[in-house]
């Protein structure tokens, strides 16, 4: 590739070895008061559910937000409002929220900073005929706090995002094959690789191939037999081993690849400059959302200046790249957590709960399976026999779902949730595992489910 400096493999690269992630943060709990199930109404919910089914195909927007993810006749289907770390349903129910909105609010709901900015802009104009100033400002910003960010483009949706940094490898490379690891979004480059992949024409699935995060093996083998033109990754729950990612990105090299790293999750979340800054990696590019305007639609590529100049030869171009409220959300939330403990609170916020979580599954005849990190985490139930229970899962969602606090897929912590706040939780969490205790004993699981038990959205994933 002209121009372009590969860089060779460490010696002595670890291949499939996986370390733990050991927590600093340890929890001395006092129980408060009992966490009490009050009746909860979820009528208006359901009303909203039926009407959703007769003008929406699926009856939502996203599939992750769908009654078939949590525990349907139980669990809450649509949210009124937010604030802070605490959420309210359309029947009047109060929660403390986990998935937060699958993980764009990393301040909380309504953050003062955050709303301020979004109202002043509001009043000021949305989008216009031509470019704003805040388009240059936060470009500037990025590339003051990612690594691997010389050269910045903006998008809406994560999706958005990673489709442009592939386009942009194909256009620089000359190539079409591309490797991925973890999930990218549902444009047809990615979503071809997966069962979910009917309307995607057969040649998208010649061109993807996957590979599972940390076997280096794996990918080598992949880059050998394809001429690819980036290795795409996300990281997924878990913390990677000791120089696999400088290894993926020396052997994405010496194959002619790039390698993009999708932050989507991650950016903004694990540190300042992202899972880059946290693991000291730098990639040729990277896609980031979510967290970045705190709930405001809003994702970007950062990179490198090279690999970066292919965007002036592709067509990535959208009306809204440029709209003003969510760049504008995106200057506050960073401001907040470049000059304010955010990031420290949430890791010691998600260390406690973690660490509780653990405590209390010490004791389980069940299997409790929990993943990631402090600001990032996934728990997962198995039986006695080590199968994945999405009996208990449910029962786990049942259980905390009518004590107050809402649980779903991803757990993330926010700078809005407070020790109060996790001390509940773990009370909820102790009332629901001795609920499961009790039932994974009878051997009869479903029977202590009062609605139907949650499904998934891809069953087969490679990440």
């Amino acid at each position: 590739m002209p121009g372009w400096t590969s860089r060779e493999a460490h010696s002595g690269c670890p291949w499939t070895r996986f370390v733990n992630w050991d927590e600093l943060a340890t929890v001395s709990r006092v129980p408060s008061s009992p966490p009490t199930v009050a009746p909860r109404s979820i009528r208006a919910s359901q009303a909203l559910w039926e009407r959703a089914q007769r003008v929406i195909p699926g009856g939502t927007q996203t599939l992750s937000k769908a009654p078939s993810q949590f525990v349907d006749g139980v669990s809450p289907k649509f949210l009124r409002r937010g604030s802070g770390a605490r959420v309210w349903d359309v029947d009047g129910n109060e929660y403390i929220d986990y998935p937060m909105a699958l993980g764009p609010i990393l301040l909380g709901y309504d953050h003062p900073a955050v709303t301020a900015a979004v109202v002043a802009q509001i009043r000021e104009g949305t989008t216009f005929t031509l470019m704003h100033p805040l388009e240059v400002e936060l470009a500037e910003l990025l590339i003051e706090l990612v690594p691997c960010a010389e050269r910045v483009r903006f998008a809406k949706n994560g999706a958005d995002a990673t489709g442009g940094a592939i386009r942009a490898a194909r256009a620089l490379t000359g190539r079409e094959h591309v490797i991925a690891t973890g999930y990218h979004g549902y444009h047809d480059w990615y979503i071809a690789s997966t069962e979910r992949a009917a309307g995607v024409p057969a040649a998208n699935r010649a061109l993807i191939h996957t590979v599972a995060f940390g076997d280096l093996p794996a990918l080598e083998r992949a880059l050998g037999e394809w001429e690819t033109a980036a290795v795409i990754m996300e990281i997924p729950a878990q913390t990677p081993a000791a120089g696999y990612l400088d290894c993926a990105l020396a052997l994405a090299h010496r194959h002619g690849a790039l390698l993009i790293l999708d932050e989507i999750v991650t950016g903004f979340r694990y540190a300042l400059g992202g899972a880059q800054e946290l693991f000291h990696f730098a990639p040729d590019m990277a896609c980031l959302g979510k967290g970045m305007a705190n709930g405001y639609p809003l994702a970007a590529v950062v990179g490198r200046e090279q690999p970066m100049r292919a965007f002036e030869e592709i067509f990535f171009s959208m009306t809204y790249s440029g709209e003003t409220v969510s760049l504008a959300a995106a200057m506050a939330t960073l401001e907040v957590l470049r000059r304010e403990p955010a990031l420290e609170h949430i890791w010691a916020r998600g260390g406690e709960l973690r660490e509780g979580i653990r405590q209390l599954a010490a004791s389980a005849s069940f299997g409790v399976d929990l993943a990631g990190n402090p600001p990032r985490s996934a728990i997962a139930f198995s039986d006695g026999q080590g199968r994945p229970s999405p009996l208990l899962r449910g029962l786990f969602l049942q259980e905390c779902h009518t004590r107050g606090v809402l649980f779903g897929g991803p757990i993330f912590t926010t700078y809005s949730h407070s020790e109060r706040d996790i001390a509940r939780t773990l009370d909820v969490v102790a009332a629901a595992f001795e609920r499961m205790e009790e039932a994974h004993r009878e051997g009869d699981v479903e029977a202590h489910l009062q609605g139907r038990p949650p499904d998934v959205v891809f069953r087969s994933h490679t990440s």
